[in-house]
């Protein structure tokens, strides 16, 4: 008995084919990146979709087959059928998950796989309960045995090979389903070209079976439903683990960030202060294990502050960034380099003898000293290093570093650009530090702040035309404390700002009693720190203290520094311009000893440049000193500045400035700084000298 084939069931058997390849394809993808119970239900799940996707293309093709008889289908073998795809797909499954497939496994398993797909194929068949029974050509089920065999093993290498999340493995998956649907129909139909059936046969399941053409509509909608299911599952899972990947990926970036910016110095990456601690305390702990010693290097830049003013914080901070690789560059991996705050720089290292320390401070003061060379600027910068060795049984951390801090003060005083090796007399200098700022904390400016006035004198004439304000520390129990010692302090905690602003309101109420008392032709200097002068406030500040003492804006004069009016001059020349106006004088302090550009100086509204001591103190018998003079005074003097000389002590200075064309004086010669009750007396003492002057040089002439 002949048959013949139903070509769209057949397109649809071809096309279930390919589907459930596909499909199992995913599953092995999904199966072998998931893990514990999750893995067990994907392989549960995907044996289920991919047994019923390989059954349904199996019964399919068998509908497609037509008979000239009626035909039907024995229910029980039919779910047995499909008990079996469901079981070879889970031997599938599982043969494709593992890590490895040598050819030895990849052979047995297409032997077992192929055997099942027979069994399904054959069983299937055998639900048409046909009599007399199906015959089956020898060579015809032969070749369909083998087909099935390769089919299955070159399913299962793809499958294999294909399972791992890679680039193009949508396009890939589709190509490979197309292949393994093919050979697997291929197998079916070589499977139905065996079978033979005798003259007269009848099915005996056509009656009471399950009617073909209501078998293949439910087949496609069920066979369909179960894959499409399980593919959106499967897509939809796996966008979620990408996504959960991803995100599980940032948390992990972040955590390891936030672990790195807690423990590092976040512009250097060096380690912090905490980082730091905890590094001496382990050190500390295996010394006294093993009864060894290491040192601490305190490492502070000198002249890093007037860099920062002048050119600028960015400036700054690249300059901090290439002082610590360059500092990395010196030491050795197992050594410990941390910045703890603005310029300051510590080493732990196993450097355990005098003469080793000593050595790698030098090394380290000598690559300091190299110019740096920073947006095409080339910056220098010094080095001052304390350096303290610990022992078996010293101090703890926190005493440590207050050592090799108290090192590198002395390092400074000595003269920078050196190191110095800690003494327990130093202890006694960096306790009183801390002392003080604890008592500058403490202090009360009206009762313990003081203000002396030092006279300005006019250089030709030698007659008091000014003052300027010089803050004092009346200490209640240690005395009159100078500015030097308490003024940095001052700046680098912030307290700067409210005792400047005590200063600048005490120097204008006095000037306004001195000018109702007759002075009317004096004006009064206060000097502004860098911190003052970035202050939001200060406008306001220098106007409120005015009115409040009905004080004329012309009599007071505001000194910042050279380096600090050229930090940012853009911005000073906002804050200068607004004070000029107010009809307040500025003064450029320290004048020659910053980093001024002449094309902003001359836009700055200043009124006076001061000259620093430093170019003073060697005159008349220092030529370079004089010619630096001589310049600065002809430049002031093309810009419209009166010149001011500070730190006049012999009257050869006072003489030789006054012929290189100074306007006026000032320093321990012309006066020292006194408290107002005395300032009066002293700026008589002043103008009746300077008049005997005068009379003595017109006797003179006269003579």
């Amino acid at each position: 008995m002949s048959g013949t084939y139903d070509k769209w069931l057949v397109i649809a058997s071809l096309l279930m084919a390919m589907l459930a390849s596909y499909t199992a394809l995913d599953m092995a993808g999904r199966v072998a990146s998931a893990q514990g119970r999750a893995a067990r239900y994907w392989l549960a799940g995907g044996s289920v979709a991919m047994g019923i996707g390989i059954w349904s293309m199996h019964f399919l093709g068998m509908l497609a087959f037509r008979l000239p008889i009626s035909m039907g289908y024995d229910p029980t073998i039919t779910l047995f059928s499909l008990l079996i795809a469901a079981a070879s797909s889970t031997f599938a499954l599982c043969i494709v998950c593992q890590d490895e497939l040598s050819w030895t496994r990849l052979s047995l398993s297409a032997l077992l796989m192929g055997a099942g797909v027979c069994a399904m194929h054959y069983t299937g068949m055998a639900a048409m309960r046909m009599t007399p029974d199906i015959q089956y050509d020898p060579w015809l089920f032969s070749l369909s045995v083998v087909v099935a065999i390769l089919a299955s093993g070159t399913a299962l290498w793809i499958a294999f090979h294909l399972r791992r999340r890679s680039s193009h493995l949508r396009l890939m998956q589709a190509g490979a389903a197309v292949v393994m649907g093919l050979a697997i129909a291929g197998m079916h139909y070589t499977g139905m070209a065996a079978a033979r059936f005798p003259a007269n046969s009848t099915c005996r399941m056509a009656s009471s079976g399950v009617s073909a053409e209501w078998m293949a509509l439910l087949i496609i909608v069920f066979g369909l439903a179960v894959l499409s299911i399980a593919l959106i599952t499967s897509v939809l899972d796996s966008r979620l683990e990408s996504r959960t990947a991803v995100l599980a990926s940032s948390l992990a970036t972040a955590g390891q960030q936030l672990h790195f910016m807690a423990h590092h110095d976040s512009l250097t990456e060096l380690l912090n202060r905490g980082m730091l601690m905890e590094r001496l305390e382990q050190e500390i702990r295996k010394a006294r294990l093993d009864n060894s010693r290491f040192s601490v290097f305190f490492l502070d830049l000198d002249g890093f502050k007037e860099i920062n003013d002048a050119y600028g914080h960015h400036a700054g901070d690249l300059l901090l960034v290439a002082v610590s690789r360059r500092l990395l560059s010196c030491v050795r991996s197992t050594d410990t380099l941390a910045r703890i705050g603005g310029d300051e720089f510590v080493l732990v290292a196993n450097a355990a003898e005098l003469a080793a320390a000593g050595f790698l401070a030098e090394k380290l003061v000598a690559a300091i000293r190299c110019p740096f060379v920073i947006e095409g600027e080339e910056l220098r910068v010094t080095a001052s290093i304390g350096v303290t060795i610990y022992s078996c049984a010293g101090p703890d951390q926190n005493e440590l570093l207050k050592r090799a801090d108290a090192a590198m003060y002395r390092a400074k005083a000595l003269g920078r650009n050196s190191h110095c090796f800690f003494e327990m007399s130093m202890n006694g200098d960096a306790n009183e530090q801390h002392q003080i700022l604890h008592d500058l904390r403490r202090a009360q400016f009206p009762q313990e702040m003081v203000l002396h006035y030092q006279p300005k004198i006019d250089a030709k004439h030698g007659k008091v035309i000014g003052v300027e304000a010089l803050v004092r520390w009346n200490h209640p129990t240690r005395g009159m404390i100078p500015p030097d010692q308490f003024i940095p302090q001052a700046e680098r905690t912030g307290l700067i700002v409210p005792l400047g602003g005590w200063v600048l309101n005490e120097a204008c109420r006095q000037m306004s009693q001195w000018r109702a008392a007759g002075h009317r032709d004096w004006t009064i200097s206060v000097n502004l720190s860098a911190v003052q002068y970035n202050h939001p406030g200060l406008i306001d500040l220098v106007r409120e203290s005015l009115d409040r003492h009905a004080l004329e804006a012309r009599c007071l004069t505001l000194e910042i520094t050279e380096t600090t009016a050229m930090r940012d001059a853009n911005a000073s020349l906002v804050i200068l311009q607004q004070l000029d106006k107010m009809g307040v004088r500025i003064s450029i302090d320290d004048f020659g000893t910053g980093y001024s550009s002449l094309l902003y100086l001359k836009r700055l509204p200043a009124s006076e440049l001061k000259i620093d001591r430093e170019f003073v103190r060697d005159l008349p018998n220092d030529a370079e000193d004089a010619a630096i003079i001589v310049a600065i005074v002809a430049l002031g003097h093309t810009l419209g500045l009166k010149i001011v000389a500070e730190g006049v002590e012999t009257a050869e200075q006072q003489e030789f400035l006054t012929s290189l064309g100074c306007d006026s004086l000032q320093g321990f010669l012309p006066g020292r700084p006194v408290p107002a009750e005395k300032f009066l007396m002293a700026a008589s003492q002043i103008d009746a000298n300077a008049r005997g002057n005068v009379v003595e040089m017109a006797d003179l002439l006269t003579a």
